[in-house]
């Protein structure tokens, strides 16, 4: 149950980085919706961070949970902030994906 709570908090860490892409590009109250939203997701991806490291060894869920809002961020900024997906991009996120995995096999939970 520990890595599923990871996993969504990971999500959840993705969520947050968005908003404040979206932020960005925004003004006005459209830009306070989208704070509130970073500051929802903020909120709840941390809480389940928390959670998922009462039974996870902390190094391990951190880098898990930062490497899932690594990559999800890449991918959301590729497919909808439409930044560059140059091979060196797409290479380094996949070596990040292997790490992740990796860590999830050798965790001792």
């Amino acid at each position: 149950m520990s890595w599923i709570l990871l996993i969504i908090g990971g999500l959840f860490e993705v969520a947050f980085a968005s908003c404040l892409g979206k932020a960005k590009e925004t003004t006005g109250m459209e830009s306070a919706w989208w704070m509130i939203g970073f500051l929802l997701s903020l909120t709840v991806s941390m809480f389940l961070l928390y959670k998922a490291t009462q039974e996870l060894p902390i190094g391990t869920a951190y880098a898990v949970w930062t490497g899932i809002g690594a990559v999800g961020t890449v991918l959301v900024g590729i497919f909808v902030f439409k930044e560059p997906a140059t091979f060196w991009r797409i290479f380094f996120i996949s070596t990040l994906i292997a790490s992740i995995i990796g860590l999830k096999f050798v965790s001792t939970h």
